[in-house]
């Protein structure tokens, strides 16, 4: 039996991998954001919605997920949009994220609920 601190670190590994080099793909520093996110998020919704080992969970859902997806950078992008004037493109960058990863999540739910 493998640790669940190395998988949630493995998965972490290869989460922050990805998502550094997804975001060297993509130009705009909030577009890069709202990708990983959304992406993250429907991978997230697949992963809760079938089921899998308490292991593939740890390694993909908390250690590559929550590295991959990035709050913590779209509270800052938002907050700095703000700041420097640009209100409207704030609260668009705010609803995209969380609209868009709440609907990526049920969106991935409903998917393997089907496929299952």
């Amino acid at each position: 039996m493998v640790s669940p601190t190395l998988l949630v670190g493995v998965g972490g590994v290869l989460g922050a991998l990805a998502r550094h080099l997804l975001g060297e793909r993509i130009d705009t520093r909030t577009a890069d954001t709202l990708a990983v996110n959304v992406c993250g998020s429907f991978l997230l919704g697949l992963l809760v919605a079938v089921p899998v080992a308490d292991s593939v969970l740890l390694l993909f859902g908390t250690g590559f997920c929550g590295a991959f997806t990035t709050f913590s950078t779209f509270a800052f992008e938002t907050v700095r949009l703000y700041e420097t004037g640009e209100r409207r493109r704030a609260v668009a960058t705010a609803v995209l994220n969380l609209a868009g990863a709440l609907g990526a999540v049920a969106l991935g739910a409903v998917l393997a609920g089907a496929a299952g």
